[in-house]
């Protein structure tokens, strides 16, 4: 099974820049060419957050139409620039996995159970699961204790040296954290939020967050660290699950030259002429 994680594609309405600079639909167009150009395709494409900039309506009407070209299944939650009611309405599919006013859900149609959770807070730009949260997170994993399991959601629940973004980041983590340990079966942690390519462990499991297609928060580890960003070259995660592990790479999104072999036609390899 392999799975593909847009995160933070920030889409804004026709004819508007995000933060009055970054064209973030093109950025989006190049991410949907990247993934219909893979070989193997992944089999469904999780969107962990801030689909939108404003959490316009428009704004979720253009990612849906940039999304149309996908044919695998995508799967969104929302993020601090989303809400639930706005993802929610303009995705009448989630709404209905999700059965209530956030957009918790689970999606057991693949070899890995997907439990993908809605930590965004109205009007705020940190994250929490709350007590609903938790509880779904908890009776889901209980009822899906025979099956291997990958938790996604928008804010990370752990630190990355990013002074701004930490202080964003999900504030009952220490919560997640139990739930995650009670439950062996669960194989890894996918976030966004922080738009950069980070590994860390969380209760005791591989935990990542995803890059950005657009722009890049800057690698500023300093303890007052402006909040500012970079245009870096954009990329996305792509998880293999392989029946016993799972395995995650960057996948950067632009062309470069390749593939060039490393031996020749008789098994031989190939060294420099000089």
């Amino acid at each position: 099974m392999l799975i593909a994680q847009l995160t933070d594609t920030h889409i804004r309405p026709e004819g508007a820049l995000a933060y009055g600079r970054v064209d973030t639909a093109r950025h989006m167009e190049a991410a949907v060419s990247h993934i219909l150009a893979l070989d193997p395709r992944p089999d469904v494409v999780v969107v962990t957050g801030d689909l939108t900039d404003l959490d316009l309506p428009q704004e979720y009407a253009r990612f849906r139409a940039l999304a149309a070209r996908l044919p695998m299944p995508v799967l969104p939650i929302p993020g601090n620039h989303d809400s639930s009611a706005g993802l929610l309405a303009a995705f009448p599919e989630v709404a209905a996995r999700a059965g209530g006013p956030r957009a918790h859900q689970v999606v057991d149609a693949f070899d890995l159970s997907l439990v993908m959770l809605d930590s965004s807070v109205p009007g705020a730009a940190h994250g929490a699961l709350g007590a609903d949260g938790l509880a779904f997170l908890e009776a889901a994993l209980e009822r899906g204790r025979d099956r291997p399991a990958l938790v996604l959601l928008h804010h990370p629940p752990f630190t990355t040296g990013i002074a701004h973004m930490d202080a964003q980041n999900l504030r009952d983590g220490a919560a997640l954290e139990a739930i995650l340990r009670r439950h062996p079966q669960v194989v890894g942690l996918a976030c966004g939020h922080v738009h950069r390519a980070i590994t860390t462990t969380f209760a005791g499991i591989a935990a990542t967050i995803a890059p950005a297609p657009a722009h890049v928060v800057s690698l500023d580890l300093s303890p007052d660290g402006p909040a500012t960003f970079h245009m870096e070259p954009p990329a996305l995660a792509l998880h293999l699950w392989t029946g016993d592990r799972l395995v995650s790479h960057v996948s950067q999104i632009a062309a470069y030259p390749g593939p060039f072999p490393f031996f020749d036609e008789a098994g031989r390899a190939i060294v420099s002429a000089a």
